[in-house]
């Protein structure tokens, strides 16, 4: 009896604990960056951190039910759950609800949802169900569309909703189907394209073709595969077209805050005094953001204690930009705790991944680290000004109930679907 009681409690506690080492620092940078500095109390509900004190009350009860449902569930209603999570991002374009220029939220009084934290989970479950159900690797182009199909369709709901951030983190996927068999020359493409963007923004269409020229016949000689004429002379349109058509789709497409954040990125205005002006008026978060963290030094001003946090220099310093705030009052040291620990998770993450039996399990745990890494990896490369300024959440860390109960939902189904590899005799 004691046997069978004990067998419900076998969870991997490493990612448990890594989970609320996060939820828990990250709760008291919120405080930090939100709190006013009068009459301070900890249970101030009317403030961001009392209310995301209620957000994590409440992922306690999230986490009961999850690990309380049978880790067959997720597998068997894997597609229910994808369908009704995109008929939710559907739902946003009659009564979503605009905030910060995006469609993605639902309104019930006070309280609002951002329904497409959760499509990435329903997502990451339906990749997983629909590979297993192959029961080998992507190796058909058919298999390949059809997986790609699925990713795309909430991905497209996303971007039409003004959410490019959410919607950049789907390329996420990638890295999964790359595990389970989805051809190198993808990867080669997917870089190749970036690459090629960059440059044609950077440097011009024309330097920029003649560089993948270049490429082109360095490859065709030191390679051990040789391309074809006619393989040779597609790649070479398919690159100029690129080289071109990046430039109409910045200027055509793109809206002009997000050229002006690519601008800014990449040095692309060259006159001094509007170069200025568009570091004042679209990278003021950005600047004010450094300013911070380069303040905090080795060890950080202390709690409460950051000059710049409690001044309130950067705007909504508790969501995107809370990566500032530990940089500020927990200087290197803080900022290096936080990012070992999302390292820790992700390897443990990926660990339990390789250890199951089950490929939907395997699959899906990829889902969850791949897209805790897109977010980790972007929220802190734009804090820092690595990469172009992204409105995406630190994992677990930025201050939002959505946020926080859909990354809890993320790992912990994959903490249940782990479990029955534990609880197997």
């Amino acid at each position: 009896m004691v046997r069978e009681s004990n067998r419900h409690f076998k969870f991997d506690w490493i990612t448990i604990i890594l989970f609320f080492l996060l939820v828990g620092f990250g709760w008291l940078n919120i405080m930090s960056a939100s709190h006013t500095g009068t009459d301070f109390s900890y249970f101030d509900f009317s403030q961001p951190f009392g209310k995301q004190l209620v957000f994590i009350i409440l992922t306690f009860i999230l986490i009961i039910l999850l690990l309380a449902i049978d880790a067959k569930f997720y597998e068997r209603f894997s597609s229910i759950i994808y369908i009704i999570s995109m008929l939710s991002l559907v739902g946003l374009f009659i009564f979503g609800k605009n905030v910060n220029g995006a469609t993605s939220w639902y309104a019930i009084g006070s309280f609002t949802i951002q329904p497409s934290e959760f499509a990435k989970t329903a997502t990451a479950l339906a990749v997983a169900k629909y590979v297993s159900d192959l029961n080998t690797n992507i190796n058909t182009f058919k298999d390949q569309i059809r997986t790609f199909v699925i990713i795309m369709i909430p991905a497209l709901l996303v971007l039409l909703q003004n959410d490019t951030g959410s919607t950049i983190v789907y390329g996420a996927f990638f890295f999964v189907l790359y595990r389970e068999g989805l051809p190198k020359y993808y990867l080669t493409i997917g870089v190749a394209i970036i690459l090629l963007s960059v440059l044609s923004l950077k440097f011009g269409a024309i330097l920029a073709s003649v560089i993948a020229f270049l490429f082109l016949v360095i490859f065709h000689f030191y390679s051990k595969k040789k391309l074809r004429i006619f393989q040779s002379i597609f790649i070479s349109i398919i690159a100029l077209g690129i080289s071109f058509g990046v430039k109409f789709f910045y200027q055509s497409i793109l809206k002009p805050h997000q050229q002006d954040r690519i601008s800014l990125w990449l040095r692309l205005e060259k006159d001094p005094k509007k170069l200025e002006q568009m570091k004042r008026t679209f990278a003021y978060n950005l600047n004010e953001s450094e300013k911070a963290i380069s303040s905090g030094g080795f060890t950080g001003k202390g709690f409460m204690e950051g000059t710049r946090t409690t001044g309130k220099f950067v705007p909504e310093q508790h969501t995107d930009y809370i990566f500032s705030t530990v940089g500020e009052e927990w200087g290197f040291l803080g900022s290096a705790f936080v990012v070992v620990v999302f390292v820790l998770l992700l390897l443990r993450i990926l660990h339990l991944a390789e250890l199951q039996k089950s490929q939907f399990s395997r699959v899906y745990g990829y889902g969850v680290a791949s897209i805790i890494f897109i977010h980790f990896f972007i929220n802190i490369g734009m804090v820092m000004g690595l990469i172009p300024t992204i409105g995406i959440p630190l994992p677990m860390f930025s201050y939002g109930g959505s946020g926080l109960w859909a990354f809890t939902i993320l790992i912990f189904i994959f903490i249940k679907l782990d479990s029955n590899r534990i609880n197997e005799w």
